[in-house]
């Protein structure tokens, strides 16, 4: 991870399928899934398909409460 200038950790804006399976700890398949119903937003840059950091905060904080 990379250091600003004023040395806080920068935050990442996107995050590759892989990377928001790790942070979310939801599936590949559930991410798809999300993706294809229109629940997750989600990027295609060239040959990756990118998940804006926001729209998956904004999907576990839009989840009903366990």
């Amino acid at each position: 991870m990379r250091i600003s200038n004023n040395d806080r950790p920068l935050e990442p804006v996107a995050y590759s399928i892989a990377e928001a399976c790790r942070v979310s700890s939801l599936g590949r398949t559930n991410l798809h899934y999300l993706i294809k119903e229109g629940k997750l937003e989600a990027r295609k840059l060239g040959g990756r398909v990118l998940i804006p950091a926001a729209a998956l905060r904004r999907l576990i904080e839009e989840a009903p409460a366990a």
